[in-house]
């Protein structure tokens, strides 16, 4: 699948931003490690293998690249981008994965296989925080989004962190102060809040308890479209459908990556309560979706920044990591 030409962003900014990053990691006793280059001498084909897995395996099921965005998301925001979320379960704790907030998640096989491409090309070398890292970028690049330069280094935790509810926001919580506060405990702002949630430009979501009490009663809510909430309420009368097929957020272009999901919540068309809560009169946010929903190269250019700090949201110092010669299990538990 090719790239779009309009993927690239200009680095400028981001470059910027890598030098805080560095800067602000070593204040808080972190080694400086996150660098684009740190696989050049290593695994010099690193990312050609991630792209080359990553092409193939969009080709063949579309969805794994939304899929594999997400991943990135739910990994970093528990305790920092550190590959917990691929481990399985083992006699010793209970995967991440269990929990409610990631029961839908998807793509983890397809990590598997970049992984394992990279094991036989440069062994122990490259981590899976930051296979996941790469295979995001490029997933929102082959949607037609922007393109970014990945900050590589990041180690995988040997054990899972189980606080996935508490970290990730509540999707049924439509209350801006609140998701800027989730946001807020890992160093991003209102300007990252917004441009992140255009990830929701793609993919779906796989339950109606994530949105049905929004649309249930047709009463008492002023934040979604009549119509809208109408037709989500058919949808959700056969459940079973809905977690099988999905409910796209963007349901005009649910496998592109553009503007039409911040245009839908000019139009109370949010699918999910933290959706809509961006486009709160009289918040930054609110003129940020504006602004986006008519200028797709500030979003891009916002949200290839933002995927970058968020990248670099680090583990608690003291967590075990390693280099996993397997995602899904740590080193001598195979």
């Amino acid at each position: 699948m090719a790239f779009s030409s309009r993927a690239v962003v200009a680095v400028a900014s981001v470059a910027l931003l890598v030098a805080a990053l560095a800067s602000s990691a070593a204040a808080e006793g972190y080694p400086v490690e996150y660098t684009e280059s740190y696989y050049d001498n290593t695994c010099p084909n690193a990312q050609n293998i991630v792209r080359s897995v990553m092409e193939r395996s969009v080709a063949a099921n579309p969805r794994m690249a939304p899929a594999i965005l997400r991943l990135f998301f739910h990994d970093c925001f528990v305790n920092g981008c550190d590959g917990s979320l691929l481990l399985n379960s083992t006699d010793s704790f209970e995967s991440e994965k269990k929990e409610t907030p990631n029961a839908s998640l998807a793509g983890f096989d397809v990590i598997d296989d970049i992984k394992s491409e990279l094991e036989r090309s440069c062994p122990a070398t490259v981590s899976c925080a930051d296979v996941l890292a790469l295979a995001s970028r490029d997933a929102v690049a082959m949607l037609g989004g922007p393109s970014w330069g990945v900050l590589l280094g990041r180690k995988d935790s040997r054990y899972v962190t189980k606080n996935a509810t508490e970290e990730l926001p509540d999707p049924r919580n439509g209350h801006l102060d609140v998701l800027l506060g989730v946001f807020g405990k890992h160093g991003l702002d209102e300007r990252d809040l917004t441009a992140l949630s255009g990830a929701h430009t793609v993919g779906k979501a796989h339950s109606c308890d994530n949105f049905e009490d929004r649309i249930d009663s047709g009463e008492g809510y002023d934040d979604i479209d009549p119509s809208y909430a109408a037709e989500l309420r058919q949808t959700c009368q056969r459940p079973d459908n809905c977690e099988e097929a999905g409910v796209p957020f963007d349901e005009r272009t649910p496998m592109k990556f553009d503007t039409l999901y911040y245009q839908d919540l000019l139009f109370k068309r949010g699918l999910l309560a933290t959706d809509q809560a961006l486009y709160t009169p009289g918040s930054w946010a609110g003129e940020l979706v504006l602004t986006y929903s008519r200028n797709q190269e500030a979003f891009f250019a916002d949200f290839a920044r933002a995927m970058v700090k968020m990248g670099n949201i680090r583990p608690d110092p003291w967590t075990p990591t390693e280099v996993r010669i397997k995602c899904s299990v740590a080193n001598g538990h195979y």
